[in-house]
């Protein structure tokens, strides 16, 4: 393969994702990580990083990563067998937005063509902040908040976006502005989703390799709210179900009778609310041994099923309920929105998305339902 012909840069916050899988909703603040690190959460950011280079070299052959010493990037990069070219400072155990936005200015100043990083969405605002608009950004989707558009719909699809911009010697590939979202950490922790227009970026385009901005929900209608009391009236006894958030399966709960966590994770059991905004362990240890089903909605806009802001459900979880028990709902509005037969996942573990990988039922209404393809 022709050698690179362009830089690439990178920028790892290596806490990013702590916050998903103990029900936090991301560590903005010192506050929420201290918390996230005695729940014993483990970041995402790293392990997704590596699997993106992984992709970027496959495809790109030799490449150079232009990154900051230690955690920022270059011990990702070095791991993963990549010849890494150094930005001047030193390596700490602990970093901070400023380390992140004085990263993408040295980055930019060295003339990188691209900033790929590993993060969320306040990654992706501490960086436009350093960078401004025009610079191209693309993020590796390693955060418990991804609702902007300038993420991959996946860390290998990352590393493939990367790759081709790195070998276009022709000037190819095509780029547009991307949303980049401001989302209210405390007003998620408190049961409200707030988020605003923060600004845009520049981000290399493929259709299928990025993600759209997650899009408002539908107006209620009486087809939806018909399908949640039909799939309420069908909850069999002695079986756990696992509620994921959102207003769709909050409706679900409130055919029973129930109040749950609008954007976290619950679970029921005989018509009775068994645990309310749970983390990844206290589902797993639900549903072992047990009989268990997932219900999900869908993101609107992106298709997301697994792996955006329900993170609780996590591979061990959906491993044992299994493929079989998932119980997707989506208004026919949402899924005709999407623009194609395909929803996504991005659970953290690829087995895992494997297992998922292929058609599944998505019910619309009460008695109809269609078949989508869950690509990974």
């Amino acid at each position: 393969m022709a050698a690179a012909a362009h830089k690439i840069g990178l920028i790892v916050n290596p806490i990013a994702g702590m916050g998903g899988s103990t029900a936090l909703k991301g560590t903005d603040g010192a506050a929420a990580l201290a918390r996230a690190r005695a729940l014993g959460s483990e970041p995402w950011a790293p392990a997704r990083a590596r699997r993106a280079l992984a992709r970027l070299a496959a495809d790109a052959g030799p490449v150079s990563i232009l990154t900051a010493p230690g955690l920022l990037g270059a011990d990702i990069a070095t791991a993963a067998g990549l010849e890494v070219e150094l930005l001047e400072g030193k390596a700490t155990a602990e970093t901070s937005a400023e380390d992140t936005r004085q990263a993408a200015v040295a980055l930019r100043d060295r003339g990188a063509s691209l900033i790929l990083f590993a993060g969320g969405d306040g990654t992706a605002r501490d960086i436009l902040d350093a960078v401004g608009s025009e610079f191209p950004i693309l993020g590796i989707p390693a955060g418990v908040k991804m609702q902007s558009a300038v993420f991959a719909v996946s860390p290998e699809a990352a590393g493939q976006l990367a790759a081709l911009l790195a070998t276009d010697h022709d000037g190819r590939i095509a780029f547009r502005e991307a949303e980049v979202l401001d989302i209210d950490e405390e007003g998620l922790r408190a049961g409200r989703l707030s988020a605003r227009l923060y600004g845009y970026a520049r981000v290399p385009f493929e259709r299928r390799l990025i993600q759209n901005p997650k899009a408002g929900a539908p107006a209620e209608d009486a087809t939806l709210d018909g399908l949640c009391r039909e799939v309420a009236e069908e909850m069999a006894p002695g079986v756990v179900y696992v509620i994921g958030p959102g207003t769709t399966t909050r409706r679900v709960l409130r055919h029973l009778g129930l109040e749950g966590s609008l954007l976290g994770v619950d679970a029921v059991l005989d018509g009775k609310l068994i645990g309310r905004d749970l983390t990844g362990a206290e589902l797993a240890s639900l549903v072992e041994g047990r009989p268990a089903r997932i219900i999900l909605g869908i993101i609107g806009g992106q298709g997301y099923s697994f792996g955006r802001g329900n993170q609780q459900i996590g591979p061990a979880v959906i491993r044992a309920i299994g493929r079989e028990n998932i119980i997707l709902l989506a208004s026919q509005q949402k899924i005709l929105a999407l623009g194609e037969n395909r929803l996504l996942a991005d659970t953290g573990d690829p087995t895992v998305d494997a297992l998922l990988r292929g058609y599944i039922r998505v019910r619309l209404a009460p008695g109809r339902s269609t078949m989508m393809r869950i690509d990974v």
